[in-house]
């Protein structure tokens, strides 16, 4: 079978392995689609904090089922899925706590360990969920949707509050997306017009053009100088964070997304002055998995929009060549493995 692998920053190169064997508790997914994560990007750029080389990118995707035992999780061949590709431990304090998303030893595919970008995969049948119906180019956008959604669960974005994101990628794009469908007032702070204006047809209210505009003016005319009742943090760099702890209203709430190798001097007191509570949030829980299926099932959203290309697996250079090369103009490849 074919591969995709990043031998080293700035290089892509497609390969051949032997295909995967069935082994106990797992399921033979012939992946369809894969979706090209920042993290990705970062891997091939240099820039990931938890990149390491050679790595087979990849770990938002869709599959086939192709071969599984009987099994009680109802998954059976045939079936088009998604899966969670955060392995954890099972033994750590964050796992025993229930909080396998944040497990010490966290392992995601495509960051810490190979990736799902390769035409067979061997998956435990445990984490594969049944995509109920959902073709298969959106059920690879699962996954990212997860991320954003798990971070506006976790600052209990609710009916009513005026909310911002600071950075419109796809992270960023799908924050948007669920914060509006939790009934909030969504604005959006990015650089790229063509991003921030992806995010105004999502449903955003408004946005604030960081590089041309103001950015503290936008935020106390927006709010009537009361702050942002939640700041979501998408962009993963130190200034996008300091604009987050200072858009935020006295008693606001604040989730980190972003991942940086980055570091922040700040006047951390304003933590304390504000009150405000501070959320890091990472990877999903199948929870999160599960209850986006059903609603993007619903029709509620279109997960999509976000897509703007779709290569094949032979140009998977040109996927992430293009990609870094002319980023306004991209906003997530998708690569169709099979």
């Amino acid at each position: 079978m074919k591969y995709i692998v990043i031998p080293e920053p700035g290089k892509v190169e497609v390969k051949e392995m032997d295909k995967p064997l069935l082994q106990p508790g797992e399921a033979i997914l012939k992946v369809l689609y894969g979706g090209i994560c920042g993290s990705d990007m970062g891997t091939y750029k240099g820039t990931f904090l938890y990149a390491s080389y050679p790595r087979i990118p990849g770990h938002e995707f869709s599959a086939e089922v192709v071969e599984v035992a009987d099994n009680d999780y109802g998954i059976k061949p045939g079936m088009i899925v998604t899966a969670n590709p955060y392995f954890n431990c099972g033994k750590c304090y964050s796992c025993r706590r229930g909080f396998v998303n944040c497990c010490t030893s966290n392992q995601t595919l495509g960051a810490q360990r190979d990736g799902i970008f390769r035409q067979y995969y061997s998956m435990p049948i445990e984490r594969i969920y049944d995509g109920k119906g959902l073709d298969a180019l959106t059920l690879s956008m699962i996954e990212p949707f997860c991320i954003s959604y798990h971070s506006v669960q976790r600052t209990a974005v609710k009916q009513g509050d005026k909310v911002l994101v600071v950075g419109a990628g796809p992270i960023g794009l799908f924050a948007v997306m669920a914060a509006v469908l939790k009934g909030a007032e969504v604005y959006v702070s990015d650089v790229m017009q063509s991003r921030l204006d992806k995010a105004l047809s999502l449903g955003a209210k408004g946005i604030i053009r960081t590089d041309k505009e103001d950015f503290a003016e936008c935020v106390k005319s927006i709010t009537n100088g009361d702050g942002f009742d939640v700041c979501i943090e998408c962009a993963g760099l130190p200034q996008t964070f300091q604009n987050c702890i200072d858009a935020a209203a006295y008693r606001g709430r604040v989730g980190l997304v972003g991942v940086s190798k980055q570091k922040l001097d700040f006047a951390f007191t304003q933590i304390q002055t504000k009150e405000l509570d501070i959320f890091g949030s990472r990877n999903a829980l199948k929870k999160d998995f599960v209850e986006l299926i059903d609603l993007v099932r619903s029709g509620k959203c279109d997960v999509k929009k976000i897509i703007t290309d779709v290569y094949e697996l032979e140009n998977a250079e040109n996927a992430f060549k293009e990609m870094r090369d002319d980023p306004s103009n991209r906003l997530k490849s998708v690569i169709k493995i099979n």
